[in-house]
């Protein structure tokens, strides 16, 4: 990775210090999701924006308290998230996954983990991944991308929760036989568990 990635990342990174610690402040819980929880949980860094997960109720609060820290905060004509900006670096809220509300339950579920020089609440590696494959459709559906963090962070994750959730997704299904041939997951993966997410 040459030095101009590295000051990406470390700016990337410092963003996620200065909202996790905001949203902190003002009582707002959340998770870290995307690229950034795949960091903090092993995978290498590919660091383009910082996503958190928080409940819709949540939105109005979480905007203030980014704005009081000189953030730039939009809403964007998508139904499922607003935006942050820290100079040039996009902070997402999303409070909905593929048309599920993000719920207090998937928020619990986080697990407290290091991502840069703080900790925070980072989305459980099984929530990660089916965060990851549900909104996939004809129109995004880049496996390359996602193969080396799901690598990362094969061991972490409850792969037969995954098959459940995502049962009804012809991508996610393609997705996990693609890592079944790749010898990523052992063959076989079964659906069991509850189908509902988050719950």
């Amino acid at each position: 990775m040459g030095s101009h990635s590295h000051a990406v990342t470390d700016a990337i990174l410092d963003t996620l210090k200065r909202a996790s610690s905001g949203l902190k402040d003002a009582g707002v819980p959340f998770a870290l999701a995307g690229g950034c929880a795949a960091y903090a949980r092993g995978a290498a860094p590919s660091l383009h924006d910082v996503d958190f997960a928080i409940t819709e109720n949540d939105v109005p609060t979480a905007l203030n308290a980014l704005s009081a820290l000189g953030f730039r905060t939009r809403k964007p004509p998508e139904d499922w998230l607003v935006k942050a900006y820290d100079e040039d670096r996009l902070v997402d809220l999303i409070f909905r996954i593929a048309d599920r509300p993000v719920t207090p339950s998937l928020l619990n579920r986080a697990e407290p983990l290091q991502a840069s020089a703080v900790i925070v609440p980072v989305l459980e590696a099984t929530d990660l991944v089916i965060s990851w494959l549900l909104p996939m459709s004809e129109h995004a559906c880049d496996y390359g991308a996602m193969l080396p963090q799901v690598r990362a962070l094969r061991e972490q994750v409850n792969w037969d929760r995954v098959a459940a959730v995502t049962a009804a997704s012809p991508y996610a299904f393609t997705f996990l036989t693609l890592l079944e041939r790749l010898s990523i997951l052992s063959r076989g993966v079964q659906p069991t568990g509850s189908p509902t997410w988050p719950d």
